[in-house]
């Protein structure tokens, strides 16, 4: 999933610049005047900005550049390194993960973000884009930055602090590290874990609200556990799957994946999860499982049903669809490392 980032802020006023109330007989310094001066004096100022085009620049990775400066995002010039970064997130506010002009996504965030500190523009791979709503504890992204400021650790935690400040606390980043160029967010990783979260009580609780379906009727354990051994294994999930069109000429995309594990754990107090883990997963196959899960504990359905349900390959054999809220990429695994360790 790729990001940009292209801002700019209009010319400021005098005292923007530096401009103070003339003393008596002192002809006022007008931005223009202060320009001038810039030049003349070498201003540090003058060389890090400009005006362009009628507004001014502020070049990145200054060390001068604050969370207001107005941005010119240019294109990378010369070497890169390839940075990988965990990222978490409440999605409560954003328009899911993937960029998306008009609506407000943690990429863009993110991006945006990125982008000022790094003084060109972004392009970033995830390991997996999550829907509106849905949250991170271990997303991880990608993205080439300019070699002269990711240099040294000192320069990986200080763009960890920038970004945070200016992205915190709705989303963080954290754990930078330089990989090689082949390394990819989305295609390096071998397994992802997702994990639901569940309220389990007659009344609600304001507490857990935005990260935790209400679930008024109680949910017996066992037999939540019985219906996920179906699961286990590779299968064809359409039934759980919002099948994607296929582009013209092309093949319909496949919906075969291995799940690895799938396990419902109560953390006491009516506080229940659900855990599954698989090589990838296709759009809402998490939420659509769970719906079916609980549509078992409620019994509208049996645990039979899913073993045939997923044989099925038919959406209308699943249960309804679990809400966004509850669900958190929980970590993402690669060769040698996790995102979360476990």
């Amino acid at each position: 999933m790729l990001a940009a980032l292209a801002l700019r802020a209009p010319e400021p006023d005098a005292s923007s610049l530096g401009a103070t109330a003339p003393l008596r007989g002192e002809t006022p310094r007008t931005p223009q005047r202060l320009r001038r001066r810039a030049r003349a004096s070498g201003d540090p100022r003058r060389r890090r900005g400009g005006v362009v085009g009628g507004h001014r620049t502020v070049w990145l990775g200054s060390p001068a550049v604050t969370l207001f400066d107005p941005v010119e995002a240019t294109t990378p010039v010369g070497p890169t390194r390839r940075l990988r970064l965990t990222v978490a997130y409440d999605g409560t506010g954003f328009h899911g993960f993937a960029a998306n002009h008009g609506v407000r996504t943690v990429a863009g965030v993110l991006a945006d973000a990125l982008g000022r500190w790094l003084g060109h523009e972004v392009e970033m791979t995830c390991a997996g884009r999550t829907d509106r709503g849905v949250h991170a504890r271990g997303q991880v992204v990608t993205l080439n930055a300019a070699e002269g400021r990711v240099r040294s650790d000192d320069d990986l935690v200080a763009l960890v602090r920038s970004v945070n400040k200016m992205c915190g606390p709705e989303v963080a980043v954290r754990d930078p590290a330089l990989v090689d160029d082949a390394f990819d967010a989305r295609f390096s990783a071998v397994a992802r874990r997702y994990r639901y979260r569940i309220w389990n009580h007659p009344e609600p609780d304001p507490m857990t609200a935005r990260q935790a379906w209400h679930v008024e009727r109680p949910l017996p354990l066992p037999v939540l556990r019985l219906a996920c051994d179906p699961l286990i294994g590779e299968h064809d999930f359409s039934t759980f799957c919002r099948r994607p069109k296929a582009r013209d000429g092309e093949d319909p995309v496949s919906l075969v994946r291995r799940v690895t594990d799938a396990r419902w754990i109560a953390d006491g107090d009516g506080h229940l999860r659900f855990e599954i883990e698989a090589s990838a997963f296709c759009h809402q196959m998490v939420r659509s499982i769970v719906g079916t899960l609980v549509a078992v504990g409620l019994g509208r359905m049996t645990a039979g049903d899913v073993r045939g349900a997923i044989a099925a390959r038919d959406r209308s054999r699943a249960g309804d669809l679990a809400p966004p809220h509850g669900l958190t990429l929980w970590t993402v695994r690669y060769p040698g490392w996790s995102s979360v360790p476990d």
